[in-house]
């Protein structure tokens, strides 16, 4: 039976190729992902193997507080003549050097006064390293020389490539001050790694880097080696007692291991969330495959009877089908692992394209990839088809005889509705669970994830009986303006409801999962929008290029100084930890009240005072603060301040611009190392215009990367990255989509097939091969709209539900109509587009022969 079903498929090899595509755009989406993402660890891994390949020890600074803007503490200069002085030391060196992404960045200036690369949130690392000890530096010089004085910088190779920078030429670079100019002594690469993506680094000699960065007689990391037969553990021991409690000692492979680990840890969502994406076409496809087979085995239901009458037993008919399914899942499997290669290439331009350029190296193509692959499009393809296997192998021996056979009905068919009902019950409560009642992000999303499953299925189950409504509906049009081929058309499609259904619910997923992005998105970003200009005052703000990293300090004050400028409140930001967990600290002038309107709960109406702070309501709540309360708060830097609660104030949920506490600018700059700002409200004589616009955009000239907006050009800006998200999320969902397409084409061309005869008869009695073409073009446009007239509303109804469980947050629901609009044209378009072959096909069957076909 093996030798009769690998035949038989070699006689079918159309069909099979259509079927595998539905898996093998899941399949290489998955094998993408894994290529993509494993090359950038490869990348990473390499970087920090070869940095401290040389490296006994490392003494660093610790992370007193996670994330914080003015980075971890740093280790004395005096620290650096300690260990010097150390009998097993053979050599040590002091940098300015900090991978962790938040400190020591340096922006790069072009001619034109443009940021260099940073795009996507991607870092721009300052480095200050001490060519005298080679053995230390992560970067290999490529050209020039070192830089050496306080006018030389060495370039990263690939920011040099992309942007044509040269050995002698001249670039600015801006730390935490105005831009200087600087020439370009060197082009260095990091470690073997070809290019760090978006990412750019700017290497400065030791001295220079600490006056750019001000951290003057201090290093971010001294790095030493031991004298032969000196281990690694022996000199951590000796050195650990002459570094400060606020600073760490590690071996040089822990600290790779440890830099390693955090860098690569964000690659690890990105994994997830491509991954998550690869499940829902793999779901799509599932539907593909399911709704092929089932029409591939009713054809077929002769062939089965037959071998039946043969001698071939129940169990033999079960195997041939799954045979051939294991072998369809196989084939496109084999295909998607290899075709994930291009994907990985794809999915790296979609993330250059929104800013977000990752570093690269040489392609890997791990051992856990081939096996995930495989087993994804195999696993998936024979569930999918168990169902339609174990319904051939109930087609009676008699049915050999019969015209026209068919499949027996299921046994459980007659539970079907029960069952969908029992699911959508089931779905519902697991949607609202992970909604109304869950805690954390597991507990939220697994009861979100499984319920959504469910759901689909659910309506999958029950859209046989919505399909004869739903394309009387949807096919008016066709019956109306189509002819005799639009009325035959809409006939056709509820000949047989569940095959439309079927067909129509891959399309569903989609659509809906599509529509309740564009419905969740729209209400996310027109709450942001209210939000905002409801908690800003002032006419202008200033930010820095992205509107959410922290800026320069001396920019406020240039922008304070500028002519005509009434209100200049600048907000300083850092983290610090409070109560043992990280929180935001802002400091403020008496001014803020005039630039961000408070909502007050307790307390003074004021700004703070002295050691007084503004607290926001949730950390009053959470903390179990009153007025008056004493609070300890401890800076990056390690000290310990005290502050007493002076007011609550409610920043509201959807974006606040402050969380956490806000102190006063004075208390903040004594306490805090290193202070930048987040924003600086900006009021002007007379308001707003262009003329005012360019004034203060010109006393802002020394901060290219500080941009100053008008306030609704500010709050378009900060709630663009609504749109920035969507449009990632359609291009990914868009892979489910065209899963879809290819079951609409299998679907039509396996339905040409069995109405061979059929349409011989309607050529011979006049019907001409345009007509032919049409009928089965508006049969496509019918069963595609059936699935939009499906997903669009249950999308709608999915954000309903989280805009409900979101109210609290401030979320609104709002249905954006010309987006439903443009879907249902998309919908239109794509059954369109997959009754090309089909009707092609169809119209070009010679008359005679299909009128003998059997």
């Amino acid at each position: 039976m093996i030798t009769v079903a690998l035949k038989g498929l070699l006689g079918r090899k159309t069909r099979a190729i259509l079927t595998a595509l539905a898996v093998v755009l899941g399949v290489s989406m998955v094998s993408g992902t894994y290529v993509l993402t494993d090359t950038i660890k490869k990348a990473f891994n390499g970087v920090f193997e070869s940095t401290y390949k040389n490296t006994s020890v490392v003494i660093s600074g610790k992370e007193i507080v996670k994330g914080a803007a003015s980075g971890n503490a740093t280790v004395s200069a005096k620290v650096l003549d300690k260990v010097r002085a150390l009998p097993d030391v053979q050599a040590a060196s002091g940098g300015i050097i900090n991978f962790g992404g938040s400190t020591d960045l340096v922006k790069l200036i072009d001619r034109n006064g443009n940021t260099i690369g940073g795009t996507g949130g991607a870092p721009t690392f300052g480095f200050g390293l001490d060519p005298k000890y080679p053995q230390f530096n992560p970067m290999k010089l490529v050209e020039g020389r070192w830089a050496t004085g306080s006018d030389q910088v060495v370039i990263e190779q690939g920011t040099a490539v992309k942007h044509n920078l040269r050995v002698g030429g001249r670039i600015g670079a801006s730390a935490d001050g105005p831009t200087r100019q600087f020439t370009i002594s060197g082009i260095a690469k990091l470690g073997t790694v070809s290019t760090i993506g978006a990412a750019t680094i700017a290497v400065f000699d030791v001295p220079t880097a600490q006056k750019l960065l001000h951290k003057e007689g201090q290093f971010d990391a001294i790095a030493a080696s031991g004298k032969p037969g000196v281990s690694d553990a022996k000199l951590s021991r000796e050195i650990a007692p002459l570094v400060p409690s606020t600073a760490q000692v590690r071996t040089g492979g822990e600290q790779g291991s440890k830099e390693a680990k955090d860098i690569t840890s964000g690659i690890s969502f990105i994994q997830y969330l491509l991954l998550a994406f690869a499940g829902i076409a793999l779901f799509v496809g599932s539907f593909v495959i399911f709704n092929t087979i089932a029409i591939t085995v009713a054809q077929r239901a002769r062939e089965f009877a037959t071998l039946r009458t043969l001698g071939a037993t129940r169990r033999q008919v079960l195997r041939s089908v799954m045979v051939e399914t294991f072998t369809i899942g196989l084939l496109a499997a084999v295909i998607g692992l290899f075709l994930g290669l291009a994907i990985a290439k794809g999915l790296n331009a979609i993330f250059v394209a929104l800013g977000a350029d990752l570093p690269q190296t040489g392609p890997v193509f791990a051992l856990r990839t081939v096996i995930v692959s495989l087993l994804a499009g195999v696993l998936v393809t024979v569930v999918a088809g168990l169902f339609p296997a174990i319904q051939a192998t109930r087609v009676p021996p008699i049915a050999a005889i019969r015209e026209g056979a068919v499949l027996p009905r299921s046994r459980v068919s007659r539970w079907a509705p029960w069952m969908a009902v029992a699911l959508l019950v089931l779905a519902v409560a697991l949607i609202a669970d992970g909604l109304f009642l869950a805690n954390g992000i597991v507990g939220t999303l697994l009861p979100l994830a499984l319920g959504t499953l469910l759901l689909f299925i659910g309506v999958a189950l029950v859209s046989s009986a919505l399909v004869k409504p739903l394309a009387s509906l949807v096919g008016t049009p066709a019956r109306r303006a189509g002819g005799a081929p639009g009325r035959l058309a809409s006939e056709n499609s509820v000949r047989n409801p569940g095959r439309t259904a079927n067909t129509a619910a891959a399309l569903m997923i989609g659509l809906a999962l599509i529509t309740f992005v564009a419905t969740l998105g729209k209400g996310l970003k027109a709450s942001d929008v209210e939000t905002l200009n409801h908690q800003v005052r002032s006419e202008y703000v200033v930010t820095a290029g992205n509107g959410f990293d922290p800026f320069p300090s001396q920019a406020g004050d240039a922008v304070a100084g500028a002519s005509g400028v009434t209100l200049a409140a600048s907000v300083r930001t850092e983290k610090a930890r409070i109560f043992g967990a990280t929180e935001s600290v802002a400091g403020v002038g008496p001014e803020i009240a005039r630039a961000y309107h408070f909502d007050w709960k307790q307390g003074p109406h004021d700004s703070p005072q002295g050691s007084g702070a503004i607290v926001t309501k949730s950390f009053a709540d959470t903390n179990h603060l009153e007025i008056g309360d004493l609070f300890t708060v401890r800076p990056p830097s390690g000290r310990k301040l005290t502050f007493y609660t002076q007011s609550v104030f409610d920043p509201g949920h959807m974006d606040p611009l402050f969380g956490g506490i806000m102190i006063s600018r004075n208390a903040f700059d004594a306490g805090f190392p290193r202070p930048k700002n987040l924003f600086t409200f900006v009021n002007v004589k007379g308001g707003s215009s262009d003329s005012t616009t360019a004034a203060l955009k010109h006393a802002l000239a020394g901060f290219p990367d500080v941009k100053i907006r008008t306030k609704a050009g500010w709050v378009s800006n900060r709630a663009h990255g609504v749109d920035q998200l969507l449009m990632f999320l359609y291009v990914l969902l868009s892979l489910s989509v065209i899963v879809s397409l290819f079951g609409m084409v299998n679907t039509l061309v396996l339905t040409v097939f069995e109405r061979t005869r059929e349409l011989g008869m309607l050529r011979a009695i006049g019907m001409t091969r345009r007509q032919t073409r049409r009928m089965v073009r508006h049969e496509s446009v019918i069963t595609a709209l059936i699935g939009a007239g499906l997903g669009l509303p249950l999308g709608l109804f999915l954000a309903a539900l989280v805009t409900q469980g979101l109210s609290s947050e401030g979320v609104g629901f709002h249905v954006p109509l010309l987006t439903l609009a443009i879907f249902t044209v998309i919908a239109i378009l794509a059954g369109i587009a997959a009754a090309v072959v089909p009707a092609r096909r169809a119209a070009r069957l010679n008359v005679l022969e299909a009128l003998q076909y059997e």
